[in-house]
């Protein structure tokens, strides 16, 4: 957990179309109010950091082999740890990143069908610290929402990147790889039933206690 620093970090996770976009800029305006003397930075993968935004390019667009795809997520996830994330979390700030490790997990892993002994390998290669922790969010904010609707709302944005293209099985493997995941870190996870509407995942979100 990144306990381990003194700053707060948050993930916001879901398949593509859980509707996390729609409230993470929100959100993050919510806790700099509620907070004012703690910096909010607001931050994505695959991005986050000049090379990772490079990156997110050729991950999004351009076919590639699985393993090649995984270990860019996780090339790109390293300098955002370093460049960005770790900088601010050991300045006592408060980071919230649309996506993290569990993304890997769900889309490589739950998605494509890597091993997740691989994705294991490679996340504590990338996050594991002293004594055999690794760095992790505090908290992981999951939209949950089926495939099925995820789909229907995918189908109304613009122009879909190569994962958005994928069909409904695949998602439907994602969703349960991040909720197995989710079963799995139950202190980490807070689960967003994102078939209620804006108003009401707001609320929610709203009445969410962080215990910075």
């Amino acid at each position: 957990m990144s306990t381990i620093f003194p700053g707060y970090f948050i993930s916001f996770e879901g398949i593509d179309g859980a509707g996390k976009s729609t409230h993470i800029d929100a959100f993050g305006k919510l806790l700099q109010d509620r907070y004012p003397d703690q910096e909010v930075i607001m931050t994505r993968e695959p991005g986050g950091t000049l090379l990772g935004e490079q990156l997110r390019n050729l991950l999004l667009e351009s076919p590639m082999d699985l393993e090649t795809e995984a270990l860019l997520m996780f090339a790109a996830r390293r300098e955002h740890l370093a460049q960005v994330i770790e900088p601010a979390l050991k300045a006592g700030k408060i980071v919230i990143s649309d996506r993290f490790t569990d993304a890997s997990f769900a889309y490589q892993g739950g998605g494509r069908g890597l091993s997740l002994t691989k994705l294991n390998e490679l996340e504590f290669w990338v996050q594991g610290r002293e004594k055999g922790a690794l760095l992790q969010p505090n908290l992981t904010i999951l939209f949950d929402l089926p495939g099925s609707i995820a789909e229907a709302r995918r189908s109304k944005v613009r122009a879909p990147d190569k994962f958005e293209k994928m069909d409904l099985e695949f998602f439907e493997r994602v969703r349960q790889e991040y909720l197995r995941r989710a079963k799995e870190n139950p202190k980490r996870f807070h689960l967003v039933d994102a078939t209620q509407t804006q108003e009401s995942i707001w609320n929610g979100l709203k009445d969410l206690r962080i215990n910075l």
